[in-house]
């Protein structure tokens, strides 16, 4: 569910030990390429989602909820349509974000820490971790759920906000901040579905302990660019949109020890200085 960029990073591995079914709205020649076999459908209009119905063994979810709302509707008719059926998922591994920890303050993160979702956007997906929980208890069904942070890769530096001379916080107003490449979380997500524990949420992260002015720095360092003018909370906040400034707002330090013992993932980019290093050494690379 959900073909975006690190789903189709998973592809080779998945390809290799499943049958592999993608949800899409249209048919994408490039999915057909390397064996998928693709179902024509939308989360949002259930009358599209039948043919899904005992279909699967192992499901990966990486839909995002709604832009708007409270729940996430889409996991909703995700599980409701699977549910219809005598044949059910045995396992199924799902995307999720940091963020439902909200503003830790710097604090390290374990997994067991009590969610405290602050965005609309965060919360919506402490309500589809919660669906999901609470379904796999009743359904028999393994569930992991991959609490992912900033992914980047390649492909995906926020050159452009450097290029814009955004600004970042002060020293002594920076938040933590924590990443993930996203051919790593791509491995952790094939990982997940083959050995993820039952109801199961893990923190997919790696191994930097940096803060959100310095990623900046070393990007523009490392890319050739002007570092970002630095400015104070209340000085942001006039400059930048609400979604940056929610991120900018969150101070956190994942604790990913439950990631390497249970899954056993060894990270390809241990520290974001692996993944700029990759970058550079990838001349197409513009940001």
């Amino acid at each position: 569910m959900g073909c975006g960029d690190v789903v189709r990073r998973a592809l080779p591995a998945l390809t290799r030990r499943w049958r592999v079914y993608a949800l899409v709205r249209s048919a994408d020649p490039a999915l057909s390429a390397v064996g998928v076999t693709q179902i024509v459908g939308d989360l949002d209009q259930p009358a599209t989602l039948p043919r899904l119905r005992g279909l699967a063994q192992a499901v990966l979810h990486s839909a995002p909820p709604p832009s708007e709302g409270t729940g996430d509707p889409r996991t909703k008719r995700l599980l409701a349509t699977l549910g219809r059926s005598r044949s059910l998922p045995r396992s199924l591994t799902y995307i999720s974000t940091s963020g439902v920890y909200g503003d830790c303050g710097g604090a390290s993160v374990p997994e067991t820490r009590p969610l405290a979702a602050t965005s609309a956007r965060a919360r919506r997906r402490v309500a589809a971790e919660s669906l999901l929980r609470h379904t796999a208890c009743r359904w028999g069904m393994r569930v992991s759920i991959l609490r992912a942070p900033g992914i980047y890769a390649t492909e995906r530096l926020p050159l452009e906000r450097i290029r814009r001379g955004d600004p970042v916080l002060v020293a002594n107003e920076d938040s933590y901040t924590n990443h993930i490449h996203a051919d790593d979380l791509a491995h952790a997500c094939v990982t997940a579905l083959e050995c993820g524990r039952a109801n199961r949420a893990y923190n997919i992260s790696d191994d930097s302990d940096i803060r959100m002015g310095d990623w900046f720095d070393k990007l523009a360092d490392a890319f050739g660019l002007p570092r970002p003018p630095r400015a104070t909370l209340a000085e942001v906040r006039t400059m930048l949109s609400p979604m940056l400034l929610s991120f900018m707002g969150e101070s956190r330090r994942l604790v990913n020890t439950r990631m390497k013992r249970e899954l056993k993932l060894k990270l390809r980019y241990p520290t974001v200085d692996d993944g700029i290093g990759a970058a550079l050494r990838k001349p197409s690379c513009s940001g």
